[in-house]
């Protein structure tokens, strides 16, 4: 009991030493700190609702409790199977495309010599990321609307008729839509990659030159194993969101069009659709419980994973 007690002051003491002697990063830290707490963890008290029929003359106390009732919505209706594949496919489809696209981007940015050209590329490719999706939805129509820039040439390859509506054509849109995600993330993406891939040593390299090793060669056996770590974590990170998706994209895009719902329709567009019928606040805050308690577990079950595979590429 008292060699427990002597272990614990002893514990506390190398804290308080560890933070007197650190205590500069700890008081950066602490606006970032203040910020998870006002908008992170306070509003986490807000998950109250997804077992409530909420009103706003009674409030959070006063509303009648449902249990479990708002979560059946989504799992008694006769579009849970399409909303969840369609949500789980986009996600896969996103996470395949952008991670290969980006990490070939980002090995050709890295292979670029003259550093100004390379510098005015990143610039490029990553200003899509910051362009709200209403704005994307304008370049879109402006591309394959009616009167598109591209309209006839993608109608005369797909052999449409020129009176075709490709805004109406259900089997254009899940290529187009992954289409859009790489167009707007790869480029953000790929700085991640390139940031991992500078830090590098240039010995590898130097001496994969002197045994004659090509391009590839080095892309392969130098690059690629060591962004294995980061390219893993990312995967992981991603598994947070595959029962999440692309409001905007899935959205604002598509012009949330009837016709299009069998491809494009996603849980977060259903539950949308469904909230501005039914005005049903509980029912809307089940569906993001249920979404974020699924990411989380696929998350811990995928860094369990790794962690067995290769415990240095795990996320902890």
């Amino acid at each position: 009991m008292i060699r427990d007690v002597s272990v614990k002051r002893k514990h506390r003491t190398s804290l308080l030493a560890k933070f007197r002697k650190h205590w500069q990063l700890h008081v950066l830290a602490l606006p970032v700190l203040v910020y998870l707490l006002i908008f992170s963890y306070a509003p986490m008290f807000g998950v109250v609702l997804a077992f409530e029929r909420y009103s706003i003359a009674k409030g959070f106390f006063g509303s009648p409790w449902q249990g479990l009732e708002n979560f059946e919505f989504m799992f008694a209706t006769q579009n849970a199977w399409r909303i969840t594949r369609n949500t789980v496919l986009y996600n896969i489809a996103f996470i395949c495309v952008n991670t290969t696209l980006s990490i070939l981007l980002a090995l050709i940015l890295n292979e670029m010599y003259i550093k100004r050209l390379s510098k005015a590329v990143q610039t490029l490719l990553i200003m899509p990321y910051f362009l709200s999706m209403s704005i994307v939805a304008i370049v879109v129509w402006g591309f394959i609307g009616p009167k598109g820039a591209v309209t006839s040439i993608l109608l005369k390859i797909l052999g449409r008729p020129a009176s075709t509506d490709l805004y109406t054509y259900t089997p254009l849109w899940p290529f187009l839509l992954v289409l859009i995600s790489a167009w707007k993330g790869v480029g953000y993406t790929a700085i991640v990659y390139v940031a991992s891939i500078s830090g590098i040593s240039g010995e590898y390299y130097e001496a994969a030159v002197l045994d004659g090793a090509s391009k590839l060669q080095q892309a392969r056996y130098i690059t690629l194993p060591h962004l294995k770590h980061i390219i893993v974590i990312m995967l992981i990170l991603s598994m947070g969101g595959m029962f999440r998706g692309d409001m905007g994209l899935n959205y604002n895009v598509t012009q949330h069009r009837g016709e299009l719902y069998p491809v494009i329709d996603i849980i977060d567009t259903y539950v949308y659709n469904a909230l501005k019928v039914q005005r049903n606040t509980g029912m809307a805050a089940a569906a993001g419980l249920y979404q974020s308690v699924v990411g989380f577990v696929l998350i811990i079950l995928s860094n369990k994973i790794v962690r067995r595979v290769d415990e240095e590429s795990a996320l902890y």
